[in-house]
């Protein structure tokens, strides 16, 4: 009897597991000391620091005994140390304990923020109980131990760890990432803020707040996802929530790191870092260069990634950083989905083979920051410019078989021969200044920490379509030539009142936005020319109360703003268009708590009350693409986060664990009186239908065990409850798959990787049981990514 062979992804698990066996005897423990001093050199009685094993994830929370600290038997390995002290901006340092090793490291943490703004979230929370009481609302943060332990390959796949936030695949390699949060339709992420170290992300966050654009998620620390009235700082969509991707500091020793990955359906990332402090300037360089195929067939990418950070201490509380990056990506990429009758005959079939994207996008910034002896003054000064071309032949599904704008086409059976092609070609150019101060002080015997600040942002859109002859084309005749400039001013105040327990934050923000759109193309090439503008006040309040040492409850209410779209409130004639932007009042009451040391449960209970929200149907001149003032919507539901690890409970080098991410949406409905927005049914009533893509369900759960020899395996689950594509709720599928009920559906992920010496070896499956579910009907039927098996390794120098 012959025996059975082994996959190349099956040798390589077989073969960590069988290598972790010896490895099971434990080293000798190594130790950690030192102080916590301010500025002058004195020591912080109340400081907190937070020890994490960076490959194991478990940490271990102290009080300082009068600003001295000492712990011993603790795992060799590499660590991130965090203090924190109230009015004390956190400071982290990473430190290398070898087995039977003693270190001392000292900490001076400045007065105020002198921080990258949000960056601070993960490390303030992570605090303890003096940090935690001065959020007044709901916060969820994805450490990097959490990113590297199920070994994510996309944003999409990250951010469903997170309660109330719904992601919309599409291309099956996350480069377009759809983000809806508490039933906020997710179509492009135009209702979400997105952030990198505190700055706007998308390229025209007021004029088209839309995600063609993302950078990889490799090259991120964590990630913050703020929701409610803690967002009033933030701007201008204080809508759903913001989500900031936080990038690394500098080391202060020299260190180096490759990780390559490679696996199925052609994917392949390679991944180097180097960083290191000489002196008083930190330097951070990182290099990806990511390929693989999609979802479909004639589905692929190749991207490539960039990145330089410099953090500069002039003197105690003078310092600087410097962002630089560029990103390019060449992808093999169609914008339609499928027909019905398509998908049924092949779902992951696409047959616009010659459609294709390209894209270059540039970015810079600079952060000084100052602190006094009782302030800190920070400022983020910002440019990016983004061009991105995509040549497709169909925009969505209702486009075949025959294209009426393509005479000579004939029909799909000419696709690839006579059937011509329109270039989307779009440059993109945003830049501003950002100051904000944060003061410390005490009035009429209370004692306040203030922000404030200020926002001067300017955009600049180039939008031309070519339409060419051939399938592969990449010129043709001119039919759209526009220019659209934005210039807004924004502003915000926010006052934390410290009341023992009780934390009470008031605030304030005011967006103002100008509008001009020209078409250069109008009146015999003449132009024609609109401008506008708007001008909204969005407040927020919220309340804290640390009850104890282990549990805050939080509650707040605040008006959410979303502007509307350059094009969308100026015609293509100069016409002015009466589009409201989106306003809404949004209300949360919730809790966090942390049980025992290692078991942590958080609770929020939300609505989200619309005044008019705008509700496209569909994308790219597809099902009701026209875009009007929608009326009112109303959601209402919950969020659960539940996390354990069983090593600081049980004082174990054993550690498994689970994290929990749970969402109950029970109403996400239209209200008042709301007519159906699909072309053709404009006087059917769609009151009380559910809003598409909002599924009353989402849940994932990941389970672990981390052995002190190094090997850590998990399994995850994600499940996504059914959803509507339209808002006519219907059930059974047009023949353009742009219209019916998309189904639940469950995916399972695995991961198992062994940590020896200074290397890391690992193995993933996404998908384990290649589930066949669609994701989206926006544009025709898009399947969700098949089973992926990847392996890679992880070097640390």
């Amino acid at each position: 009897m012959s025996r059975p062979s082994l996959s190349p992804a099956q040798s390589v698990v077989l073969t960590i597991l069988l290598a972790a066996v010896p490895a099971a005897a434990q080293n000798p423990g190594a130790s950690l000391s030192g102080d916590v001093v301010d500025e002058s050199g004195a020591r912080i009685a109340t400081a907190v620091l937070v020890i994490r094993h960076e490959s194991r994830g478990t940490e271990l929370r102290l009080t300082t005994d009068n600003g001295e600290y000492s712990c011993g038997n603790l795992t060799p390995g590499e660590y991130t140390v965090t203090a924190s002290a109230p009015g004390f901006a956190v400071t982290t340092l990473r430190v290398s304990l070898p087995s039977g090793g003693r270190q001392t490291l000292r900490f001076e943490l400045p007065v105020g923020a002198l921080t990258e703004d949000i960056v601070v979230l993960a490390t303030e929370v992570a605090g303890g109980h003096e940090a935690l009481r001065r959020l007044p609302g709901s916060v969820e943060i994805l450490e990097h131990d959490t990113l590297e332990r199920s070994r994510v390959v996309t944003t999409n796949e990250a951010l469903r760890k997170v309660p109330g936030v719904h992601v919309r695949d599409e291309e099956g390699f996350g480069l377009r990432p759809n983000i809806g949060i508490r039933g906020i339709n997710p179509t492009r992420s135009n209702k979400t803020l997105l952030l990198e170290d505190g700055i706007p992300l998308t390229y025209a966050p007021y004029g088209d707040n839309a995600s063609y654009y993302h950078p990889p998620i490799e090259r991120f620390e964590r990630i913050e996802v703020m929701k409610g009235g803690a967002q009033i700082a933030y701007g201008p969509q204080t809508v759903g929530g913001l989500v900031n991707f936080v990038t690394p500091l500098p080391p202060t020793d020299p260190a180096a790191a490759i990780t390559l990955t490679a696996g199925d359906r052609r994917y392949f990332n390679g991944h180097a870092t180097y960083g290191v402090t000489l002196g008083r300037s930190g330097v951070l360089f990182d290099y990806m260069r990511k390929q693989g195929d999609g979802a479909r067939e004639n589905v692929s990418s190749d991207l490539n990634d960039v990145t330089g950070k410099l953090v500069h201490t002039f003197s105690p509380g003078k310092a600087i950083t410097l962002r630089g990056n560029y990103y390019s990506e060449d992808s093999t990429v169609t914008y339609s989905g499928l027909r019905l009758a398509e998908y049924e005959a092949d779902p992951r079939s696409n047959p616009f083979g010659n459609d294709s994207f390209s894209g270059d996008r540039y970015g810079a910034s600079a952060t000084p920051a100052l602190t006094f002896a009782n302030a800190a003054l920070t400022a983020n000064v910002y440019f990016s410019s983004f061009r991105r071309h995509w040549w497709r032949q169909s925009s969505h599904s209702s486009q075949r078989p025959n294209d009426s704008g393509d005479p000579a086409c004939g029909g799909m059976a000419n696709l690839d021969t006579t059937c011509g092609n329109e270039g989307r070609l779009r440059q993109y150019s945003a830049w501003g200044v950002e100051p904000r101060l944060r003061v410390h002080h005490r009035m009429l015997g209370v004692t306040n920490e203030t922000d404030v600040g200020v926002r001067l942002h300017f955009e600049r859109q180039d939008r031309e379509q070519r339409n060419g002859s051939t399938p592969t084309a990449r010129t043709g005749v001119l039919v759209e030539d526009n220019l659209r400039t934005n210039a807004a001013q924004a502003g915000f105040l926010q006052n934390r009142f410290l009341l023992g327990d009780w934390t009470v934050t008031p605030g304030v923000r005011v967006e103002h936005v100008e509008y001009e759109r020209t078409n250069h193309l109008a009146n015999g090439g003449l132009g024609a020319t609109g401008r506008t503008s708007l001008t909204r006040l969005v407040p927020g309040l919220g309340v804290s109360q640390a009850t104890s040492e282990r549990f805050t409850w939080f509650a707040g209410v605040h008006r959410g703003f979303a502007p509307p779209r350059t094009e969308d409130v100026i015609s293509n004639t100069g016409g002015v268009v009466d589009l409201d932007p989106e306003l809404s009042w949004n209300y949360e009451v919730g809790g966090r708590s942390t049980l025992q040391p290692g078991i942590r449960l958080d609770g929020t209970v939300f609505v989200t009350d619309y005044e008019n929200q705008i509700v496209p149907a569909s994308l790219a001149g597809g099902v009701g693409a026209a875009l009007t003032n929608g009326g009112a919507t109303l959601h209402r539901g919950f969020e659960l986060m539940a996390l354990l690890d069983s090593a600081p409970l049980l004082n174990s080098a054993h550690n498994l664990y689970v994290r929990a991410a749970y969402t109950a949406l029970p109403v996400a409905q239209f209200v008042g009186v709301r007519f159906s927005n699909v072309p053709g049914f404009g006087g059917v009533s769609v009151t009380g239908n559910r809003l598409p893509y909002a599924p009353e369900h989402l849940a994932t759960i990941g389970a672990g065990y981390v052995h002190p020899s190094g090997v850590d395996a998990m399994i995850e689950a994600v499940y996504t409850s059914s959803q509507f594509g339209d808002d006519l709720n219907t059930v059974d599928s047009t023949s353009d798959g742009q219209r019916g009920l998309i189904p639940g559906y469950m995916v399972w992920n695995t991961a198992v990787s062994y940590a020896f010496r200074r290397a890391t070896a690992f193995v993933t499956v996404k998908n384990l049981l290649d589930e066949l579910f669609i994701v989206d009907r926006a544009r025709g039927i898009l399947p969700g990514s098949p089973r992926l098996v990847q392996a890679g390794i992880r070097l640390r120098f």
